[in-house]
Order: C-alpha cells, then structure tokens, then sequence
C-alpha cells in the first residue's frame, strides 16, 4: 500500500491498508495468547470503532482509552468494557459523566493519589454498576504514577471510598529508545514494579486480580510473570519512529499520509501539501526528520510548516514529478489520526471504505 496508494484521492488524506491493518491486529493477539496475556489495546492511536471491532474479534478482552470523552465515544460505538488509563481528576462535569458512562459499560479507572481516589469514589456513588479502579504505579518513566512502595496506601483511600480496588498499571515508555536493551531493562522494570505494587496491595488484603502494563515497543520483550495484561496501541499502524527503533519493518507500516508534491524548487528539493496539521508536529531524538518516505527512504523531511513538508534528497537522486503523490509515514501516528476526520481504507491500491475517527478531538 505505501507505494500504491488509490487514484484521484484529494490529499493530504490519512490512507490505510487493510491488509496491514488485519495483519498487525492478528500477530498481537497471537502473541498476548501465546503468552498467556489478556490484551486491552489502547484505542487512543486509531480512534476509530471498526478498527475497535477488529480487535475485539480478534480476542481482546476490552480496550484501554485516554480519557472520558473517548471512552464515551466508544461506548457509543457500542464498546462495552473500558479502561480510561489516566489518572481522572474528577471536577462536577466529570463526576455526571462518569456517571452516567458507569451506568451503560463496565467501567475501570486510573488512580494514583488518595484525592484523586476519595473524589472519583464521591463522583460514582449511586452508580448502577460499581466502577473499579486500577493504581498507577511508576516503573522509571517518570510520567504519573505512584512510587509502586504506596499503591496500598492509595488503594486504601480507593477502597475506603467505596471503590472496587482491581489491582495496578503501569506505563514503560521509557522503552521509547534506539537501543534494544533499552525496551529490554523497561519489561522487566514494569514486572518489578507490579510485583511491588501487588505485593503492596495483599499487605492490606487486596488481592489484585489484574497487573496491566505493556507497550509496542516492549513487545516480544513480556515474559510471564506478574504482568498479566498488556495496553499497545501503535501497533495497528506503526510508524516511522517505531520504525527507527526496529519494533517493526516496512512491510508492518499500516498507515501514511497521501501527499501532493506542489513544489519542485531546486534538484535537491521538494516540498509536499502535508504539514504538520496532517503529520502532527512530533519529532522524537531518533527519528530523522519528520516522517518517513518509503518511495524515498533515503530523503529527509527536514521542515515542517502547518501546509509545507520540505524534503530534501541525497546528492544525486532524482525528484519527484510536480504533480506526484506519495506516501508519508509519520513519526509518531497518534497525533495525525487525531488531526484527521476519516481513515481511507485501501488494498493493493484501491479504496475500499472510508472510517470516521470517531474519538477525533476527544480531549477532555
């Protein structure tokens, strides 16, 4: 698909393909199978409800969302078991919200200070059914999350304030790396640190019935163990970071952006309609440029302005034809997904469907 992308397409478009699509889906479940994991992909990097539904015929126990607006959207989708990894803050107009969400899906919430706790126990109260909570716990990322030593002391507040207390997450993004060891030392810190935190947890006589953790870049690197859930959510599409860092190949590259090239300005030079309102803006440190041409893999998206994607080619290369249009994958494949209204569904070239993203913008 990255280098056939369906005629007459008005870029910049998001274009997936299917059959990559299918593929990604089906080895991560395979490999959560395998390994005796239950999968709950994290809805934030496709955002769309019939790439939801694959998932979980494929056999995903639910899905993981970022926060309340998107977890609203899929419920409505008719996703009906959810877990909003993050750690909610509930305020007035959440507390109705989550109300009203717990009272249609069976319902799981991030935690990981005793106010928080004590406040989303008030928002749910008098729920129809009980929302369960799961303490955040840091493994070395240094985002949120608890020190795994205190998960008891905020699952007590949780419990104390009426919630069911599930057991703990944890996020390993410092995985994100050029060195394999690095994804490799990230695995085994999220195993220790759910075992911290379960052990933590049964001092208080809370048996924890689910230690969540995983990412897409410590797949292949989970080991049986305390981790007995795993949250990716890259890994329908990939990227060009993903890429970079060897948690895939060209051929596992599901999504790029359809763009023009509208300006041929110098031999070494040429500009592309998909700027940073269609690739995002996100640049990681290893990552070259901003994004990925597979029919140029020796090109470097060196500027990126809001409608301007300035490449630049090897000595000696030829440009691309004013007029062409080619496949961008971008860096990090959340952020465009978000900026797009639908996904082009395609294979071998032709379009197929076009799927609304149906969380876009889904932030609060």
């Amino acid at each position: 698909m990255l280098e056939q992308l369906p005629e007459g397409l008005v870029t910049p478009a998001l274009v997936v393909d299917a059959d990559v699509l299918d593929r990604n889906i089906a080895r991560m479940a395979e490999a959560a199978r395998t390994g005796g994991f239950a999968l709950r992909p994290h809805a934030k990097s496709h955002k769309c409800a019939e790439i939801a539904g694959r998932q979980l015929r494929a056999g995903a126990r639910g899905l993981s969302v970022a926060t309340l607006s998107e977890a609203e959207a899929f419920a409505a989708a008719g996703v009906d078991d959810l877990f909003i990894a993050y750690p909610l803050w509930p305020d007035e107009s959440r507390a109705r919200r989550l109300r009203r969400l717990a009272d249609v899906v069976a319902l799981r919430v991030g935690v990981d200070s005793v106010e928080a706790a004590r406040r989303l126990g008030d928002a749910v109260r008098g729920s129809d059914r009980a929302v369960e909570v799961l303490v955040e716990v840091d493994c070395g990322t240094a985002r949120t999350g608890v020190p795994a030593a205190d998960a008891g002391r905020v699952a007590r507040a949780a419990s104390d304030a009426g919630l069911g207390v599930l057991g703990a997450f944890t996020f390993p993004g410092h995985g994100y790396g050029h060195d394999p060891e690095a994804r490799e030392r990230a695995a085994r810190d999220e195993e220790r640190a759910l075992s911290e935190a379960a052990e933590a947890l049964r001092e208080l006589g809370l048996e924890p019935r689910v230690l969540s953790g995983g990412s897409t870049p410590t797949a292949g690197r989970w080991r049986p163990g305390p981790v007995d859930e795993l949250r990716p959510g890259v890994y329908v599409f990939n990227d060009a970071q993903q890429l970079a860092m060897g948690c895939c190949g060209v051929d596992d590259l599901a999504l790029a952006a359809a763009s023009t090239v509208i300006s041929v300005p110098a031999p070494d030079r040429f500009v592309l309609d998909a700027g940073s309102k269609v690739l995002g803006a996100d640049r990681s440190a290893w990552v070259t440029g901003h994004g990925y041409l597979p029919q140029y893999p020796e090109a470097t998206i060196t500027a990126l302005w809001e409608h301007h994607a300035v490449v630049h080619l090897p000595e000696g290369a030829p440009a691309p034809r004013l007029g062409a249009v080619l496949a961008v994958v971008p860096n990090h494949v959340c952020q465009p997904v978000n900026l797009a209204d639908e996904l082009v569904i395609a294979r071998q070239g032709v379009e197929l469907d076009r799927w609304r993203v149906a969380a876009r913008g889904a932030n609060t």
